[in-house]
């Protein structure tokens, strides 16, 4: 088992965390693959995946040391406790539910929480939180993040929602630990029909655009 410092290190390194709402638990392990060929080893499976805990625990077996998996949208304890118990290796909330700190913290695996306000970021910094999800952050977008963290410099802040492949330097520009970034990396058409191939060829172009931007 990983240690949170070097789990931490791969969810900044190179700051690309794919956040997963797959149609079907089948779909996890062959769009698992294709990011990680593609250079994207974060990947997040979100709770609303059908069957996301099994998903979860086959995503830890079969994919080993070749990738970061973690959870995502955890609204309950149980289904904090369910997931690293399943193996997740970083938790992830939309919202800011500070009781999952100490669960997370137990298990040693990093924990993001939602914010979307200053008094909700400084509230999950406070309470222990490792990154703070700035969420939903499509309407607010990298200038909100360069002001939030003019007079709070110490948040690790994870934009999600919103992010995509012409933007990414402008977030860490910005200041961002990382980023989460869903349908503009694993599309609905890609999920439809099943394009592995080209989920490979945006990952990668992810991968660059962070690369690029941290220089």
């Amino acid at each position: 088992m990983r240690a949170k410092a070097v789990i931490i290190s791969l969810l900044t390194n190179p700051g690309i965390i794919a956040v997963v709402r797959a149609q079907k638990a089948e779909q996890v392990i062959p769009l698992s693959e294709a990011l990680i060929a593609g250079g994207v080893i974060a990947i997040e499976i979100t709770m609303t995946t059908p069957n996301a805990i099994e998903a979860i625990r086959d995503a830890r077996k079969k994919l080993g040391e070749r990738a970061v998996i973690g959870v995502g949208t955890v609204l309950t304890e149980k289904v904090c406790l369910d997931a690293i118990e399943a193996g997740a290796e970083f938790v992830v909330t939309p919202i800011c539910r500070t009781e999952f700190v100490a669960i997370a913290r137990a298990a040693d695996r990093p924990i993001m929480l939602g914010a979307y306000t200053p008094t909700e970021a400084q509230t999950a910094h406070e309470a222990g939180a490792d990154f703070i999800k700035i969420f939903p952050a499509d309407t607010l977008g990298p200038g909100y993040i360069k002001a939030l963290r003019a007079p709070l410099p110490h948040l690790r802040i994870v934009p999600t929602g919103g992010v995509d492949v012409h933007n990414v330097a402008e977030f860490f520009k910005a200041g961002c630990a990382a980023l989460g970034v869903g349908g503009s990396l694993v599309t609905a058409k890609i999920l439809q029909q099943a394009d592995w191939p080209a989920l490979t060829r945006y990952a990668a172009e992810f991968v660059n655009a962070a690369r690029a931007a941290k220089g």
